[in-house]
């Protein structure tokens, strides 16, 4: 018996070895180190969290998810507060003036900076450190970015499957007939419609003459809904580039595809807007956290970091894992928050001047004072709009 239990003893200490292996292979491939040192005591921290679609998907780096993760540590506090892709955000430039984009495009600007030579380089990081997409977020909320990870949707898939899917609480029913197809953005369908298509093509572009619109759709109204559903509704136009999701109340376990759609969805008349998408990823998050939890993670961990290595980037340092870990195993302790900022609170719609649809604060344009109080306030674990005064202060400790 002693020999067999030393012999169990041994294989666990080789695979223990073996795991350390790979974490640090794994950490070397996915870890972009963050500029500054660690500061020592401190008990509160800011993850950025996005998510993109990368490889050959269209707009790869365009940030599909933008979300930030508050942990308070000594007092057992944590929130999640989404950000929509579409708020209208500054950049800084190199004469010292600005320039706005969608949030979304930001790390898209810094792994690609000389698509933009607009910007202001000390401000860009090292390429591929997140550093620029930190600073712009942090500095719109008011907040110290601490860390980030980022996570394209292949990572997302691999993940949900390794750890055999998932049970998300689908909150309301809801179809969406114009899901997008990898790998079909541009197919034109059949042979009637690359007729079509070829015929009012040049009036998708701007610039084209209106004369030449009208001769054209001239006593063709089939044609003239043809070109107004490629505009307005495409997945009416051309519907071999898209497919018809369903999703039913309650209880639904998803593996990582049905997830990945459920997470990306946004064409529903139900639950369509990207803030309703935004909860819907609250949900999901929850679901993973619960099967983790659930689960003995030890015997998964090899396979996470053969698959994942490609497809996740994070700032946060080895050092600092034994110390998260541990809160880890602490979650039922935590009061959790989640929050969504949207039209409904502290934001609303706008036209940018080259004509995008854009959210900037209700407060007015690059105007972030009330936006960079509630989140101060949902770090406490409150409802911003459910304080006793529009007033209240709430003292953050760093």
């Amino acid at each position: 018996m002693k020999k067999i239990f030393l012999i169990i003893i041994g294989i666990f200490c080789a695979y223990l070895v073996f795991l350390g292996l790979k974490i640090n292979r794994f950490y070397q491939k996915i870890y972009t180190p963050k500029n500054g040192k660690i500061e020592e005591g401190k008990t509160q921290f800011n993850f950025l969290i996005f998510g993109y679609g990368g490889g050959k998907h269209e707009g790869a780096y365009l940030t599909d998810t933008i979300m930030i993760f508050h942990v308070d540590i000594k007092n057992k506090k944590a929130a999640l507060v989404s950000l929509p892709r579409d708020l209208w955000v500054p950049v800084p430039t190199k004469d010292g003036s600005r320039f706005f984009s969608k949030i979304n495009a930001i790390y898209q600007m810094e792994l690609f900076p000389e698509n933009y030579p607009q910007i202001n380089p000390k401000f860009l990081g090292k390429k591929n450190d997140a550093f620029f997409t930190k600073f712009i977020i942090g500095k719109i909320l008011d907040i110290p970015i601490d860390y980030y990870a980022a996570l394209d949707f292949d990572g997302f898939k691999k993940a949900i499957d390794i750890l055999g899917g998932i049970d998300v609480e689908v909150e309301k029913s809801f179809t969406d007939p114009a899901y997008p197809i990898e790998g079909k953005e541009n197919d034109l369908c059949d042979e009637e419609t690359q007729k079509m298509f070829k015929e009012v093509e040049p009036f998708l572009k701007p610039g084209y003459n209106p004369e030449d619109k009208e001769r054209v759709l001239k006593d063709n109204p089939k044609l003239d809904e043809f070109l107004k559903n490629a505009t307005e509704s495409p997945h009416l136009a051309f519907p071999c580039r898209y497919e018809t999701l369903v999703f039913n109340k309650g209880k639904t376990h998803m593996d990582g595809e049905t997830a990945l759609k459920y997470a990306r969805s946004r064409h529903s008349l139900e639950d369509g807007s990207d803030f309703a998408r935004a909860r819907r990823q609250h949900r999901l998050l929850e679901a993973i956290k619960d099967k983790v939890l659930s689960l003995n993670l030890i015997t998964k961990v090899p396979t996470l970091l053969d698959q994942l290595g490609d497809n996740f980037k994070t700032d946060f340092p080895l050092s600092e894992i034994p110390k998260f870990s541990k809160e880890a195993l602490k979650a039922k302790d935590y009061q959790f928050f989640t929050y969504v900022f949207s039209t409904q609170n502290y934001l609303q719609e706008s036209i940018s001047l080259d004509g995008q649809f854009i959210l900037i604060p209700k407060e007015g344009h690059n105007n972030w004072n009330e936006i960079q109080k509630a989140i101060k306030i949902i770090f406490e674990g409150v409802d911003p709009q459910k304080t006793p005064t529009p007033t209240t202060k709430v003292e953050v400790k760093r």
